[in-house]
């Protein structure tokens, strides 16, 4: 049911509709993680990377700045509006442009600290969804 959600928010809910654009990753930078894409409104954007201890790519068109994280960082989280997270690197934006180069050898921001500042600046607290008890280590079942 997760993966029907999943997809249903990245489909529908885009600033564009009908409109995705792939986001063109180095090639230079392995993403062997897989790569999602978290948008915030641009107005956010400089605040947003500023206040991150480091910062993968960073993709921006008028409206939105796009941070590349690795795929299926929205599990067990639920990213607060104004944020759109969608799966894999095709977003609602008009003329995408990469604006930074991360330090790291990798594209990604890491999805945590990013999670907690998106959280911080729509005023909510992190919603976490762990499917353990307390004191156990999680099993994510694949299938």
């Amino acid at each position: 049911m997760h993966r029907l959600t999943r997809g249903l928010r990245t489909e529908y809910g885009a600033g564009h509709p009908g409109r995705r654009i792939p986001l063109p990753l180095p090639p230079t930078l392995p993403a062997s993680l897989g790569c999602d894409a978290v948008g915030v409104p641009a107005r956010h954007g400089f605040r947003l990377m500023a206040r991150l201890p480091r910062t993968g790519c960073v993709f921006a068109d008028t409206d939105w700045w796009w941070w590349i994280v690795p795929a299926g960082s929205d599990l067990d989280l639920t990213w607060p509006a104004p944020a759109r997270y969608i799966a894999g690197t095709n977003v609602p934006a008009v003329r995408p442009r990469l604006i930074h180069w991360p330090d790291a050898p990798t594209p990604y921001t890491p999805p945590i600290p990013f999670y907690l500042m998106v959280c911080q600046l729509a005023g909510t607290a992190p919603a976490w969804a762990p499917h353990e008890t307390p004191g156990t280590v999680p099993v994510r079942q694949h299938g």
